[in-house]
């Protein structure tokens, strides 16, 4: 019997498959493209190999395109067919995979799970399931999942920094700030080539609007996480965030050309998109770099899939101009509520991603009651349809925005003072604190707000 590189039980590997799944769990966890090659050739050395299988499904899923999901649904379907005798760890994943497949996000990750409970060394289930908790904005599981195995590995693990890195994004989405620092950096530390773990380092400072923590830090070890993996445009995305927050527009549009711009992924468009959304609620017409994002998204939302990207494509379609086009998907995504299915993203779409998308056209036709009337009471739960705090940033702005132009000064308030005394480093904030007080006609503390900006963007 064969064991992987984590001393877990394999069957019907041979030596060559299972050198070259050792290899794809890594570039797994460094996110290097390289994964799906190694997944590919694991399969050419044993077809019926059952964890090159389950990799192979897992990955179809990970990019969050129906296409993808589609063939990998299809090839696991006939490897089913034929399967062989399965051991109980891969029968489980065989299980959790068929899940995921099925779009059942929720008890796919519970199922997940359970082997990291009997199987914590399972780094492959591990991964699978820190990304599933993120699609489901679960920010619990995706600190407790990885804590939960954490003993049962050691420093001297080629992959320890890696859930280390995993773990430290858990803490941040979970709002324990200065520990995951603190393990973000032991993580990159151990390996500087975790993109996940500079990630969750990056994620940390933008959550307390450490800006220039996070530029510095980011231009330190620009070499390790700039490219080559699937995660640079995101990072670059991080990047361009602290460059808005410093004011400096113009390097934020340059990041956009340079890594952000031409994305092939539904996640690299999710990020362009972020991006050119928080320049619009600023005033900044990107009317070009909009048409070419909004060409991108159309051939990938024919099929209702995941919610989050629905999100962004309706951004995409209203920067555009095509109001059209982003009502044309809301009509689709209601019919596909309408019919009803099991899926996890059918409630992720009738419970936030609907009332999301149906506030971002308000927005862009300056109806801001009816985007604040949509968006108000869901925006305690705006988890439930994926993504981290800072990417849903997006959809607290757009209220906050829409409160300001509303002229619901109230309402404008509270939710200013919530982000203030939250981040109170941070320039966007005192700058709406500081729109707040002209409309209120305050002149003297809307003043004394956007000095405060203008501070904090020199230090």
């Amino acid at each position: 019997m064969h064991t992987d590189e984590h001393g877990l039980e394999v069957g019907s590997a041979s030596t060559a498959a299972l050198r070259h799944y050792d290899q794809a769990i890594d570039d797994l966890l460094h996110f290097r493209a390289e994964v799906d090659a190694q997944a590919e050739a694991a399969l050419r050395e044993d077809p019926s190999f059952p964890m090159g299988q389950v990799l192979a499904a897992y990955l179809g899923l990970l990019t969050t395109e129906p296409d993808d999901a589609r063939r990998a649904r299809e090839r696991f379907a006939r490897f089913r067919a034929s399967a062989p005798d399965l051991l109980p760890r891969e029968r489980a994943h065989v299980e959790a995979a068929q899940r995921l497949l099925n779009g059942d996000f929720l008890d796919g990750g519970g199922l997940l799970g359970r082997i990291t409970e009997e199987y914590p060394r399972d780094a492959l289930a591990l991964a699978v399931g820190h990304q599933v908790d993120f699609f489901t904005g679960n920010a619990r599981s995706l600190r407790d999942r990885i804590g939960g195995a954490l003993t049962a590995w050691r420093e001297e693990d080629r992959h320890y920094g890696h859930v280390l890195g995993m773990y430290a994004f858990g803490l941040e989405e979970s709002g324990h700030y200065d520990r995951s620092e603190v393990v973000g950096l032991h993580a990159v530390e151990l390996n500087p080539k975790d993109a996940w773990g500079v990630h969750a380092v990056v994620h940390t400072y933008e959550m307390q609007g450490r800006f220039t923590d996070g530029i510095r830090y980011m231009d330190a070890r620009m070499p390790d996480w700039s490219t080559g993996t699937f995660l640079n445009v995101h990072n670059w995305w991080h990047y361009a965030l602290y460059a808005i927050e410093a004011g400096d527009n113009a390097r934020a549009l340059e990041v956009y050309d340079a890594a952000l711009a031409d994305g092939e992924t539904a996640m690299e468009l999710l990020d362009a998109a972020a991006l050119l959304w928080r320049l619009l609620l600023e005033g900044s017409d990107q009317t070009e770099r909009w048409r070419a994002l909004a060409d991108a998204w159309r051939p990938r939302m024919g099929e209702p899939f995941y919610a989050f990207n629905d999100m962004h494509a309706v951004m995409s379609y209203l920067g555009a101009g095509r109001s059209a086009e982003a009502e044309k998907l809301v009509a689709s995504r209601e019919a596909y509520v309408a019919a009803g299915t099991s899926a996890t993203n059918h409630a992720m779409t009738a419970r936030v991603g609907l009332p999301v998308c149906r506030a971002l056209i308000a927005y862009g036709r300056q109806d801001y009651d009816t985007a604040i009337d949509l968006l108000y009471p869901i925006r305690h739960r705006i988890n439930e349809f994926g993504g981290s705090h800072a990417q849903r940033d997006a959809v607290q702005k757009t209220l906050l925005e829409s409160a300001l132009r509303a002229g619901r000064l109230s309402l404008a308030r509270v939710l200013v003072s919530e982000r203030i005394n939250v981040r109170p480093c941070s320039p966007y904030n005192w700058l709406k604190q500081a729109a707040l007080a002209e409309k209120l006609g305050d002149r003297a503390a809307s003043a004394v707000a956007a000095d405060r900006a203008a501070l904090l963007r020199k230090v």
